[in-house]
């Protein structure tokens, strides 16, 4: 019989799904006869629940950002009350991840966000589920949420992270410190003159490499003109994700003839673009973190969303990988400064290379294969 193994996230952002895929690569690619499943929980539920849970997140990152942090430090804090009442909505909204759960032969559950767990959790409880559970965190430090006994196993992004969650009295030999799983393709070399040419982009100059998330979020454009502004000779790559209007726009803007831009949309060629990147200028959201530290690339931090995001800062800051645009009237001369210390921009990649873990996501799958009989 092959093993059976349930991987779950939620589309709460891109993030925990690109670390559910990473891993379920990675599983195939260990062992070809493994049967996994990767399923986004938030599929298995009702419209008004999906808008609640996954597109109020969005919401509240693009209009309303410090009220997302309020609520990030707030539920960081033990409530017994308050978990009990949030487990009852989420299982009565999510009545056919509780069938699936249930109703097959699994031999062990990853999860890549907290909801699953926190049910997966609760039913194990109850001996309603018996199969092994690994919950798999998705930034840099860790919070409450995350923490759901029973749970054989959780893998953080850090050091830190692991005794934060043993704060909350998780055991310590429950805890491995594996890195944020991102795609298996970070952990092949890539040559990067091959890569130029796959992109069509010069070598002669620095790259910068402008990301605005999937969905093209936030001041994009300011950001861009604020790059354009640079003295020193870059090629820019924006990408626009998802937002077709957003990239039309850019693309409207006059570049000076010291620079060459580019503007994409959505792609699938991160891998070359970060592999070739020295500098890249995005939110630090966890996947992106992490695949920016695969690639040996320098970040500058911008528009950090408070929660997550901001203790995603403070690790790069205090590990010398990145510099933080705290206003976007200093982004130009912020980026300048930093191109005009070679020796800087290449302490800081090397701090990248030494933090990126650019195969957590074949150790998380391998601990998981190991732990079935």
């Amino acid at each position: 019989m092959p093993k059976r193994i349930l991987v779950l996230s939620a589309s709460v952002g891109a993030g925990h799904l690109r670390a559910a895929e990473a891993v379920t690569l990675a599983l195939q690619e260990l062992d070809p006869t493994v049967a996994v499943s990767n399923v986004d929980v938030l599929t298995l539920t009702n419209r008004p629940f999906r808008r609640m849970y996954g597109q109020a997140y969005m919401d509240l990152v693009a209009r309303a950002p410090h009220v997302l942090g309020f609520f990030y430090d707030l539920l960081d804090q033990p409530d017994r009350r308050r978990q009990r009442l949030t487990l009852a909505v989420e299982k009565l909204n999510l009545r056919s991840l509780l069938k699936l759960v249930r109703g097959e032969p699994w031999d062990l559950f990853v999860s890549t966000h907290f909801l699953p767990a926190e049910i997966l959790a609760s039913l194990k409880r109850k001996k309603e589920v018996r199969a092994p559970q690994f919950t798999v965190t998705t930034d840099f430090d860790t919070h409450r949420l995350w923490v759901n006994p029973p749970c054989e196993r959780y893998f953080t992004a850090t050091e830190e992270g692991a005794r934060y969650l043993e704060s909350f009295g998780v055991p310590e030999k429950d805890v491995e410190v594996s890195g944020i799983p991102i795609h298996p393709a970070f952990s092949r070399a890539l040559d990067r003159e091959g890569a130029l040419k796959a992109l069509r982009l010069p070598g002669d100059r620095p790259i910068l490499l402008h990301m605005a998330g999937g969905f093209g979020m936030g001041p994009v454009t300011k950001i861009y003109q604020s790059l354009l502004t640079v003295e020193t000779p870059l090629t820019i790559v924006a990408v626009a994700g998802r937002n077709e209007k957003l990239k039309k726009e850019l693309e409207r803007l006059a570049v000076p003839k010291r620079h060459r831009a580019k503007v994409l949309g959505f792609t699938d060629k991160m891998r070359e673009l970060l592999a070739v990147s020295d500098v890249v200028l995005s939110k630090p959201g966890g996947l992106t973190v992490s695949e920016v530290l695969a690639s040996g690339a320098a970040l500058a931090i911008v528009n950090p969303t408070p929660g997550q995001e901001f203790r995603n800062s403070d690790f790069l800051l205090e590990n010398g990988a990145a510099v933080k645009i705290g206003n976007l009237a200093t982004l130009a001369f912020k980026i300048e400064r930093l191109l005009r210390e070679p020796a800087r921009l290449a302490a800081m990649r090397e701090s990248a290379r030494k933090l990126g873990r650019p195969r957590a996501a074949y150790d998380v799958a391998r601990r998981a294969l190991d732990w079935i009989p």
